[in-house]
């Protein structure tokens, strides 16, 4: 019989989770340990300590599961954004486009295939699965982004991941938008029409509208008008974060594009001056700190029985995915980019797979129509690859992006 966890006790842990957020990174450097390992071991652990906890199950807490994904993943694109060094331009992110425009199309029609193949998906989640899973993570990439603001550590490599994670959370919308539609309307021709139209075409240029003109209007005000030593950098990390999202939204826009490009567009006013490293280490303290509540409540999860709908065609389809299909798109889509043969391996491998992932399948589950069975099984898979990413590129990834300089 073990004791139940009283809310004095759960504000303890969750006090010590934070702490830990703080403390361990110092005794974790140099160790094939990653904080995000840390994390989701204590989470598998809490529930056979205590017996009595709430049951953890993204499938009846959908909208709960969804708010709080989404908070994690903005607060990281803002996180991110700010942090970006090199303008924007075609030739000077030639590796991010490529990552976006090659690997990311690749990988999702590998995971639809896989599906259906591998799994017996209807096509409808085939495609969610595969844009469920395509993009790489701004949550758990630290590792392999670059450094803080003004810092350097812009190699190549970090440079594409990192890049690659702001804006691809963003581009993965129409995909999942896509399976959303064909849950409801099949392929026809209108409903394809409207898909192109409307979730390809205009909700990311109202994105990009959006985040170039908050970021900019933002870095007026804070630049021009006031003081920003007068201007508390943790209110204004958050207000631009909040109001790029929900600005994008209003116009039906992709909010997750706007947030990552305001942050760019913030960052290039006043370029150099110091309020930028305060801005960045506030909004990933932040990250850190949801980082640590959503990893625990995943690793509680798994305790719970998120894996039980997983079977050994599960399995192969998520190693198959991270071991074979990202690397290999990854390399065909980096082809000729200019950069080192080893850049482009660091950068077809480590494309590392967290909390947005489980973003977007709460949100598909929650505004499409998918059963309960399908639902419980995509969250095995996801869930599962998400943790083996956790594990496989947590162990490796310190080690490779030392090499990388």
């Amino acid at each position: 019989m073990t004791p139940a966890m009283n809310y004095e006790l759960a504000v303890v842990i969750l006090g010590l989770a934070f702490l830990a957020a703080a403390a361990l990174p110092r005794f974790l450097r140099g160790t094939p340990i990653s904080l995000p390992m840390v994390y989701v071991a204590v989470g598998i652990a809490l529930p056979m300590t205590f017996g009595d906890t709430p049951r953890i199950d993204p499938v009846r807490y959908g909208l709960a599961t969804e708010r709080l994904t989404e908070l994690a993943v903005i607060i990281s694109l803002m996180s991110a954004g700010l942090k970006i060094d090199r303008p924007v331009g075609w030739t000077r992110w030639a590796s991010t486009w490529r990552l976006l425009g090659i690997t990311m199309p690749l990988s999702i029609a590998a995971l639809a295939l896989g599906g259906v193949w591998l799994l017996g998906l209807p096509l409808a989640v085939a495609i969610l699965l595969g844009a469920v899973i395509a993009p790489t993570d701004p949550v758990l990439a630290a590792s392999v982004q670059v450094g803080r603001p003004g810092q350097g550590q812009e190699e190549e490599s970090r440079f594409g991941l990192t890049s690659e994670a702001g804006l691809n959370d963003g581009l993965a919308f129409p995909f999942v938008n896509l399976a959303i539609v064909v849950a409801a309307a099949g392929v026809t021709t209108d409903a394809m029409t409207q898909w192109l139209l409307v979730d390809l075409l205009w909700k990311i240029a109202a994105g990009v509208a959006a985040g170039v003109v908050i970021g900019y209007g933002i870095g007026v005000l804070v630049f021009r008008l006031c003081q920003p030593g007068a201007v508390g950098d943790g209110f204004v990390a958050i207000a631009l974060t909040l109001v790029a999202y929900g600005g994008a939204e209003l116009i039906h826009g992709y909010g997750f594009i706007s947030v990552f490009v305001a942050a760019l567009a913030f960052r290039r006013y006043e370029y150099d001056h110091d309020y930028h490293l305060a801005l960045h280490d506030f909004s990933e303290q932040v990250e850190t700190l949801l980082m640590a509540v959503l990893l625990m409540l995943f690793g509680a999860a798994i305790t719970e029985g998120l894996f039980l709908p997983l079977d050994s065609a599960g399995v192969l389809l998520g190693l198959g995915f991270l071991l074979l299909v990202r690397p290999l798109a990854g390399m065909l889509g980096l082809a000729g980019a200019d950069a080192t043969l080893s850049q482009r391996a660091t950068m077809a491998v480590f494309g590392i797979r967290g909390i947005g992932a489980f973003y977007y399948l709460a949100h598909a589950l929650n505004h499409g129509q998918f059963d309960e069975e399908q639902a419980r099984l995509l969250w095995a898979v996801a869930g599962f690859i998400v943790l083996a990413s956790v594990v496989l590129h947590g162990t490796t990834a310190a080690r490779v992006m030392r090499r990388e300089g």
